[in-house]
């Protein structure tokens, strides 16, 4: 007993030593890490897509964009969003041809342009990073295009082939991924949108879908075509030489170069689309879906979406610097304190599977996770409201030296009315009346505040702020719903909107004609305690002007359905921009884009003659007063018309911790990593302090288990002496078990 009593004293002594040093006992990252240069980030749920054609979300593109290099991206630091090369030399002015094949000049209006080309010169020197499909033996064969079962026995993953190889960039490159987006088993997202536009794009598809049926084009092993692109030739996109490429669009579209900047225009080599159409690769899910191959500045080395994705530096990378300039404030900011540094800063980069956002939260308070967003449930520890609404970190989060960066989203969500409903559709003046009442009533500020914890702003028009267009101020506020009071937008009375819903025909929330309430309908596929307590507010709003709300709750199937059918009454819709540009939001409302009957993105099906006829005249338009002219008459008749009744505009909420550096919100360019610079020293330095080892309570534990046992200890002596023997012979010795032994 007395020897156990010792161990334990030993034991807690350990405990103790180990409560003064400086470990962190609960990283959950290898020791080896503690210093790297490695950036550590979360994802909820693994990327569906990863091949360019097809991945169009925005989980999938933290991933894409850093890997694929289209030829343009943004300018990281410059406001508003400029477009600026990436493997190209330049960003190039369009040529106009007018239908006659003659070249116009200046920028002639979009009636007289019967053709728009773009020729796109690249970078010479730009190498793709290492990977199997360039892989070539002695004889200059590729090694790994014709692997046979024995070969495939032993593959398993990417990581599983032994060579390696890479190749230069060339135009025909990019052309091979234009005409990939007509491939038909890829499906790509916008092969309808650019049939549209690319000449020969659609005529492509039908071409390769016959293609795929004939044997003589070439089969696997299991009859599967595969298609060598090249052989299609796509009057729309071809490769002049070795480093240009041209494509031709029918019309004009001044917005193409911003698609121009997406991973949909990325590079695909013809070798990976080869090695990958192996049907034995596929059966073991090595496709570039899974294993993407890029130029970027970084690679995919770990895919293993149930646990974690690993990208690390290209070790071929082209190279590229940090911005010499930026926005005014930027200096002072110290984003511009790298200029003319190499890129990229970050050589590894972790990201964790996380489910829920406790585990993130937690984390990253122990400096686990390098930034975090902020959820509803952890906002109140983060962040502070101040009397005038500004938002500010807490004093726990300032002590850390973490910072809180805001911005609002090129983002609009908003309640819509579908405008082939009887009741509240239809462009009368007591619809409109009806709909504008309605737009008085919801009092989208606090909704914003409630469910949103105050990160957004009213939606007052169609655009939000950081489009061009857009206006802020009193000469912004849509003045069928707000009045602007003390400097700031005041939302005009209830009474107010019952005037309105009374000269609509609807005198306190009845038919004038028949007496009977009126009822309405929202339409939803949201579940759960959070939009329950959404939907109730939302009834209250309308409880306002005595109408009866009723949800009509269905699963998300079926409320797509009612949407492409035209059934919906009122619902939620939202949309984040693809691009800078006032078309990319203008669309959503645009007639011929309809959702019912065109399956279009115009859900509200609004469909007002005058909007259409100044939305083909602005979206061709480059940005100037001319257009500001015509945007703000196409706001004011939206407005009028309010097919769209509330609405906001998000704030991103973004924590970062003190060794992370060169921030600046992006909300267009999405391969900003490369700009991403961390202090890993610093980083450890912090670790250390905020997870020091409390053994306090466990040492108070041990020291309560040796005193509580010493009174049973004497207790114990006491009777051995009282029967006369020697209790720590009897202990010790192990008398009457035939040998000695020892504790």
């Amino acid at each position: 007993m007395v020897h156990r009593l010792v161990r334990i004293s030993g034991f807690l002594v350990l405990l103790s030593l180990l409560g003064c040093s400086k470990a962190s006992l609960n990283n959950p990252y290898p020791k080896r890490e503690r210093r790297e240069n490695i950036l550590y980030s979360a994802f909820s749920e693994r990327p569906k897509h990863l091949d360019p054609a097809q991945s169009y979300s925005s989980n999938e593109i933290i991933f894409t964009g850093q890997i694929y290099e289209p030829p343009f991206q943004y300018h990281y630091l410059h406001r508003p969003y400029t477009l600026i090369p990436l493997t190209a030399k330049q960003v190039p002015t369009p040529i106009y041809l007018n239908a006659a094949g003659d070249r116009l000049k200046g920028d002639p209006p979009s009636e007289d342009v019967a053709w728009s080309h773009y020729e796109i010169e690249i970078q010479p020197g730009i190498l793709y990073q290492p990977h199997p499909a360039f892989a070539k033996g002695p004889n200059g064969q590729f090694l790994y295009h014709d692997l046979d079962g024995e070969a495939l026995a032993r593959i398993d993953a990417i990581g599983d082939f032994q060579e390696t190889g890479t190749r230069e960039l060339i135009a025909e490159d990019y052309v091979y991924q234009i005409k990939r987006l007509a491939h038909p088993k890829i499906h790509s997202p916008i092969y309808g949108f650019m049939s549209a536009y690319i000449v020969g794009l659609e005529a492509l598809g039908a071409t390769l879908e016959a293609a795929l049926q004939d044997p003589l084009q070439g089969a696997s092993e299991n009859g599967e075509a595969f298609l060598d692109l090249r052989s299609f030739p796509l009057t729309g996109a071809e490769a002049i030489d070795r480093y240009h490429y041209r494509i031709v669009l029918k019309g004009k579209y001044p917005q193409f170069p911003y698609w121009l900047a997406m991973p949909f225009f990325a590079p695909v080599p013809y070798e990976a689309d080869r090695f990958y159409g192996q049907t034995g690769l596929m059966i073991k899910n090595i496709t570039l879906d899974w294993y993407p191959v890029g130029t970027g500045p970084y690679m995919l080395t770990v895919n293993n979406p149930n646990r974690q994705m690993v990208m690390e530096r290209n070790p071929h990378f082209h190279g590229e610097t940090y911005p010499e300039e930026g926005a005014p404030g930027d200096r002072e900011a110290g984003l511009l304190d790298d200029a003319g540094a190499p890129l990229p800063f970050i050589e590894k980069v972790v990201f964790s599977l996380e489910k829920e956002s406790i585990p993130v939260w937690n984390k990253f308070l122990q400096g686990f996770y390098d930034t975090a967003g902020i959820s509803s449930d952890s906002f109140d520890q983060a962040i502070r409201i101040s009397g005038n609404g500004d938002a500010a970190l807490t004093e726990e989060m300032a002590e850390k030296g973490i910072r809180l960066l805001t911005s609002t989203t090129t983002s609009t969500f908003y309640m819509a009315v579908n405008m082939l409903d009887p009741v509240l559709g239809g462009y009368t003046d007591s619809a409109r009346k009806l709909r504008q009442a309605i737009a008085i009533a919801i009092d989208q500020e606090e909704s914003i505040a409630i469910f949103s914890n105050g990160r957004g702003i009213a939606m007052q028009g169609p655009l939000p702020p950081g489009i061009f267009g857009y206006r802020d101020g009193e000469e912004g506020i849509n003045l069928r719903v707000y009045d602007w009071v003390d400097g700031r937008p005041k939302r005009k009375s209830i009474d107010a909107a019952r005037r309105l819903l009374a000269e609509a025909g609807y005198p306190g929330g009845r038919e004038i004609k028949s007496g009977k309430p009126l009822v309405l309908h929202f339409d939803t596929s949201g579940t759960g305690p959070e939009m329950k307590a959404n939907f109730d507010w939302m009834r209250k709003q309308f409880e306002k002007l005595q109408i009866q709300l009723v949800v009509r709750n269905t699963d998300y199937n079926r409320f797509q359905d009612k949407m492409l059918k035209g059934r919906a009454q009122l619902f939620q819709w939202g949309w984040n921009a693809d691009y800078p540009d006032p078309e990319n939001f203008l669309f959503l409302l645009y007639g011929p884009n309809a959702k019912a009957g065109k399956n279009g993105e115009n859900a509200s099906n609004y469909a007002n003659p005058r909007f259409d006829a100044l939305f083909d005249q602005m979206k061709s338009m480059e940005n100037g007063p001319s257009r500001q002219t015509i945007i703000d008459e196409m706001t004011r008749i939206v407005r009028e018309d309010a097919p769209w009744i509330s609405g906001f505009h998000p704030k991103q909420f973004g924590l970062y911790q003190p060794w992370y550096g060169n921030t600046k919100p992006n909300l267009m360019a999405n391969n900003t990593l490369k700009y991403t610079k961390v202090d890993p020293l610093l980083r450890d330095e912090k670790r250390r302090a905020w997870n020091r080892p409390s053994w306090g309570p466990l040492l108070a534990l041990g020291a309560l288990l040796i005193f509580g046992t010493l009174p049973a200890i004497s207790s114990y002596r006491k009777k051995e002496r009282g029967t006369g023997r020697d209790p720590s012979k009897n202990i010790l010795s192990g008398k009457g078990s035939g040998r000695n032994s020892e504790c």
